[in-house]
């Protein structure tokens, strides 16, 4: 037995469909990210776009490689992929989102952060019709 033949895995038909139907699953999700990081018309948009679309391509395209390696050796370090993804791209969107209020990025018109100006829940009572 050759090196090659022994690194060479073997996939049944159904993990073959599951990996072809996660990485399809992952590249609709990345292009959709992609579509609207090119087509939202503010920061606050695009990253919406980018954070949960392209978080979910990837990690369906990692969940295909631990599909295709199983959970030892390569297709752990797809797993730990996944939990990192899961982990940053959340924190790196808020963080992305604070800086853009903070440098002054406005809103789309009729859109305001919450607690300024005319923030409905203190204007009336909150309580109800007592």
């Amino acid at each position: 037995m050759t090196a090659e033949s022994a690194a060479a895995v073997t996939v049944g038909p159904v993990r073959a469909a599951l990996v072809i139907l996660l990485t399809l699953v992952g590249n609709f999700f990345l292009v959709v990210g992609t579509i609207g990081l090119l087509r939202f018309p503010n920061v606050y948009n695009r990253m919406h776009a980018t954070s949960k679309a392209t978080t979910l391509g990837a990690a369906s395209i990692a969940l295909a490689g631990t599909v295709y390696y199983l959970p030892a050796g390569d297709g752990l370090m797809s797993l730990v992929t996944v939990v990192f993804l899961f982990l940053t791209a959340p924190t790196g969107a808020h963080m992305i989102s604070q800086a853009a209020q903070r440098m002054g990025v406005p809103f789309l018109n009729g859109v305001q952060w919450p607690g300024e100006q005319n923030d409905l829940m203190r204007e009336g009572d909150a309580g109800g019709d007592d």
